[in-house]
C-alpha cells in the first residue's frame, strides 16, 4: 500500500498526511475563471493531485447582473453568493489574503503567515477598479452625484440616483481601456433610454456617451451598428475622449486635449487594473495584466504558471463566456503539461455578448481574434435560438437565462454545448 492508499484509508482525501504527498495546483482567485477551472480540474487531475483556490473573502459576486441592478431588476442579495459553496468539495479553499507569490520558489505567501508551495499556478486574479487613478474622480460628488456601476456598492447607490433623477444631463463615461465586459457602457445607454422613456421623462434627460474609443465599439462592425442604435435613440457620443480629470463641485469632465463636457449625473467606469497582487509580486506588466500566451494561456516567462479570464494580457474581451472558452483550452493544455506534451495553441479569442437594447430586447455578437462579429444565428446554424448582429426578445431571453446558467452551469465547470472555438458555420457577410 502506497503513502497515499494509507492516507486514503486512514482519514479521506481532505487528511493532512493526504496532502503532505499530493502535487498541488494552486489557483490565484475563486472569482469566475478561478472557480470555474478548480471544479473542471478536480474531476480531471491524476489522484495524486489537489487543487487549492485562495480568495480573500468569501463573497462570489455575479458581475453581470451588476448592469441591471440600478435599473431595478435584480435585488442586491441575488448577486452575491459564498464562494465555499461554488466549488467541489474535493477542492481546498482558503480564504485569506495572499502577501506575495515567489515564482523561482513556486511558492505562495498568505497574510497569515503560512504558505504554500504549489506545481503548477493559475492566475486568475480578475481586474480591479481603480478609480483612484482619475484625478477628482473620488473627490466632490462621488457616490452622490458620480457612481460605477461595476461594483456592488456603487450599483446600489447608483439605484438610488436613478429613482430621483428627473431630469438633466446623464453621462456614462470608460476612462479608458480595457474593462471589464466592453459592451456593459454601451447596455447602460440603451437601458437608461428605455427607463426614462417607460417613466415618461425620456424628453427631460439628455444621454451623453463620453467614450475614448473613436467610436461606439472595438470591432468597426459592431461599432457602426451600435452607433446607429445609439443614434436613433438620441444618444450622444464624445468620440476619443479620454478623460483626464473630473471636477465634481462644477459637475466637469475634462479630456486630456482640452475638451470639457458638463454632467447632472456621471456614470464612470473607472481605470482597470490587474490584480495588486500580481503588481507586488513583480509577474505583470505595468498596468499589473499578467503577460500571458494569447493561444496557450501560459505564462509567457515562468515556467508551469498559466492564467486565465480578466487578469491575463491577451487581446480578447474580458468577460465570462471568454473565461469559459478558455477553460476548455486551459484544463487541456495543464493536462498536458502534467503529462509532459507540448502545449496546443488552441484558444483563438472566441468571444461571445449579449448587449440588452432595452423595451425586452437585445443583441448578440459572436468575433474572435481575427473575425469581425458578423449576421447569422447562433449556436445553430441557420436555426439559432438567437440572433447575431440583431435585435430580439429571444436574445434578451438570453440574456436573463444566463443567470441560471451561470450559477449552475458555467462556474460549476459543467460542459455546455458551445464550442470554444468561434465557428463560420450560420454566419454571413455583413
Amino acid at each position: 500500500m502506497t503513502h497515499l492508499d494509507l492516507a486514503v484509508a486512514k482519514g479521506g482525501t481532505n487528511c493532512a498526511l493526504h496532502r503532505r504527498w499530493m502535487k498541488c495546483i494552486a489557483i490565484l482567485g475563486a472569482g469566475t475563471a478561478g472557480t470555474m477551472m478548480a471544479n473542471r480540474l478536480v474531476r480531471r487531475l491524476p489522484r495524486e493531485w489537489r487543487v487549492v483556490v485562495l480568495d480573500q473573502d468569501d463573497d462570489h459576486v455575479y458581475q453581470p447582473g451588476l448592469l441591471l441592478l440600478p435599473f431595478g431588476q435584480y435585488r442586491k442579495e441575488e448577486l452575491v453568493r459564498s464562494r465555499k459553496r461554488l466549488v467541489d468539495p474535493r477542492v481546498e479553499v482558503r480564504l485569506c489574503g495572499v502577501d506575495r507569490v515567489a515564482p523561482d520558489e513556486k511558492r505562495v505567501y498568505l497574510q497569515d503567515g503560512e504558505s504554500l508551495a504549489y506545481e503548477i499556478l493559475i492566475v486568475a486574479t480578475g481586474a480591479e477598479l481603480q478609480p483612484e487613478q482619475t484625478l477628482g474622480l473620488m473627490g466632490a460628488g462621488w457616490n452622490e452625484s458620480a457612481f460605477d456601476f461595476y461594483s456592488l456598492e456603487g450599483a446600489c447607490g447608483l439605484a438610488k440616483a436613478l429613482e430621483s433623477f428627473t431630469r438633466g444631463r446623464l453621462v456614462v463615461n470608460p476612462v479608458e481601456m480595457p474593462i471589464k465586459c466592453p459592451v456593459a457602457p454601451l447596455e447602460f445607454l440603451f437601458l437608461a433610454d428605455a427607463y426614462f422613456t417607460e417613466r415618461g421623462i425620456r424628453d427631460q434627460v439628455e444621454i451623453v456617451y463620453a467614450t475614448p474609443l473613436e467610436g461606439a465599439f472595438t470591432k468597426p462592425v459592431a461599432s457602426a451598428y451600435l452607433g446607429n442604435m445609439l443614434a436613433e435613440r438620441n444618444i450622444t457620443v464624445l468620440g476619443d475622449f479620454a478623460t483626464s480629470e473630473v471636477d465634481g463641485e462644477k459637475n466637469v469632465l475634462t479630456a486630456y486635449d482640452g475638451r470639457e463636457t458638463n454632467y447632472d449625473l456621471l456614470v464612470s467606469v473607472p481605470v482597470h487594473g490587474g490584480s495588486a497582487l500580481i503588481t507586488r509580486s513583480q509577474m505583470g506588466d505595468a498596468s499589473g495584466w499578467f503577460p500571458t500566451d494569447k493561444h496557450t494561456l501560459a505564462s509567457a516567462k515562468l515556467e508551469g504558471v498559466f492564467a486565465i479570464g480578466d487578469a491575463t494580457d491577451v487581446p480578447a474581451s474580458k468577460a465570462g463566456a471568454v473565461a469559459h472558452f478558455q477553460s476548455d483550452v486551459l484544463v487541456a493544455n495543464i493536462l498536458r503539461y502534467i503529462d509532459g506534451r507540448p502545449l496546443e495553441p488552441a484558444f483563438d479569442g472566441h468571444s461571445n455578448c449579449f448587449i440588452e437594447t432595452g423595451h425586452g430586447k437585445a443583441m448578440l455578437i459572436d468575433f474572435n481574434y481575427e473575425t469581425e462579429p458578423l449576421p447569422g444565428k447562433y449556436p445553430l446554424p441557420g436555426i439559432g435560438p438567437f440572433s447575431l448582429l440583431a435585435e430580439s426578445a429571444i436574445n434578451h431571453y438570453g440574456k436573463l437565462a444566463f443567470k441560471w446558467i451561470y450559477w449552475n452551469l458555467l462556474v460549476a465547470g459543467k460542459e455546455l454545448p458551445l464550442d470554444h472555438r468561434m465557428l463560420m458555420a450560420g454566419k454571413h457577410a455583413a
